[in-house]
């Protein structure tokens, strides 16, 4: 099988990329190691910036968005035991985000893709990429048992930190990995309580982080610092629900408490692959990139690989110029160090670190308070929470 970009999972970046190369009349094909039923149950967060919720949109993906998101013009932070609401939307310009789980979006790009009539072979690990420094790489994939092969001209590894577009990108010696990993971790959990706000509250209380989110009005989801290396067995209901009170609940405001239906531990780490880009392979997402969740970007910043990626493919198949695709990795890189940049001061903002002495704990809590005035801090805080400007892709 032959195609022009072989694009390796079909999670939110691989899907948006298929759509988008598919409205610019670039013929491609997705792989995808999981089964259909798998990937469209996967469980992500997905607070959207509002460039992506516009990227959406533009693609033809916005009808059931528009309907069932839930627009946050901001979110609360409590903190020394009161209430600050912070205003994104006033700040910015009206730009605000919306609440939309990945595993909504997955389905909606899942469906755009396949009206397309655009390959998606669910089932379909890719176990070599082979061919970079040449014109036509090869995937080598299995699927009903037989090892297959896709050739093609450009090679789109969207299958995550573990997955074979990084490891092939990296086997070359031409990037490094460029990483940090935090002393702390996220116990997640999700539970059978209506939410106690209709945006996200985030506490950066003095014995660590917390954070309250929904997914319905039924069932919260919330967050709460642990320890690295810490088990979710360490942390039976009644000592979770004991300790979101004591972070997040402030007097007249309680959290509704309800059955647990889930419960794990997520590490905290930041991740760069640089460059993002090796002969005919090109990462995006979290192939390329992960940052810690405390800003929600992860997803966001996926997508504005995707933007670029597509945007640099449509030209050169409108031009024969490959000069724009060529300058994907200097493009990316300079939003994803901005976005490191902001997910890092978040991170090491609103969470208590185990080393830190009195004189830090000081500065932390002077950190806060200037982010609930009307100060230069807080704006510039609104525009990177609302999300960098990423172009409606007009291709």
């Amino acid at each position: 099988m032959r195609t022009t970009v072989g694009i390796i999972g079909a999670g939110p970046a691989g899907l948006l990329l298929a759509r988008l190369l598919r409205r610019a009349g670039v013929d491609c094909v997705v792989l995808e190691a999981r089964e259909r039923e798998y990937v469209e149950r996967r469980q992500r967060a997905a607070l959207l910036e509002q460039g992506a919720v516009d990227v959406l949109r533009a693609c033809g993906a916005g009808d059931r968005l528009d309907r069932e998101g839930v627009r946050h013009d901001g979110f609360e932070l409590r903190h020394r035991g009161r209430r600050h609401r912070f205003g994104v939307a006033a700040l910015t310009g009206g730009r605000a985000n919306t609440l939309y789980p990945q595993t909504e979006i997955v389905k909606d790009l899942i469906a755009l893709v396949t009206a397309d009539g655009t390959p998606l072979l669910f089932d379909s690990p890719v176990t070599a990429v082979e061919g970079l420094d040449g014109d036509r790489p090869v995937l080598r994939y299995t699927r009903d048992g037989r090892e297959e092969t896709l050739e093609c001209s450009y090679v789109a590894g969207c299958d995550g930190s573990f997955g074979t577009g990084r490891r092939a990108l990296l086997a070359t010696g031409a990037a490094r990995l460029r990483e940090r990993v935090y002393p702390y971790a996220w116990l997640g959990v999700f539970a059978d309580a209506p939410p106690a706000s209709d945006e996200l509250i985030l506490s950066g209380h003095e014995r660590g982080f917390a954070l309250h989110s929904m997914r319905s009005p039924e069932v919260s989801r919330l967050y709460l610092q642990v320890p690295a290396g810490t088990a979710p067995e360490d942390w039976p209901d009644d000592r979770m629900w004991a300790e979101l009170d004591a972070r997040l609940a402030v007097p007249g405001h309680p959290l509704h408490h309800g059955p647990v239906t889930a419960k794990a531990v997520i590490p905290l780490r930041g991740q760069v692959v640089e460059p993002m880009r090796y002969g005919r392979l090109l990462l995006a997402g979290d192939a390329a990139h992960l940052v810690p969740p405390t800003g929600a970007k992860g997803l966001n910043l996926a997508f504005a690989d995707v933007v670029t990626m597509a945007r640099g493919l449509a030209h050169r198949r409108r031009t024969g110029s490959a000069a724009l695709l060529d300058r994907y990795s200097e493009l990316c890189l300079r939003r994803v160090w901005q976005v490191q940049e902001f997910s890092h001061a978040m991170t090491v903002l609103l969470h208590a670190a185990p080393d830190a002495d009195a004189y830090e704990r000081r500065l932390r809590t002077a950190r806060l308070d200037r982010l609930t005035g009307p100060t230069a801090a807080a704006a510039e805080f609104a525009e990177n929470y609302a999300g960098l400007p990423m172009d409606t892709p007009l291709i």
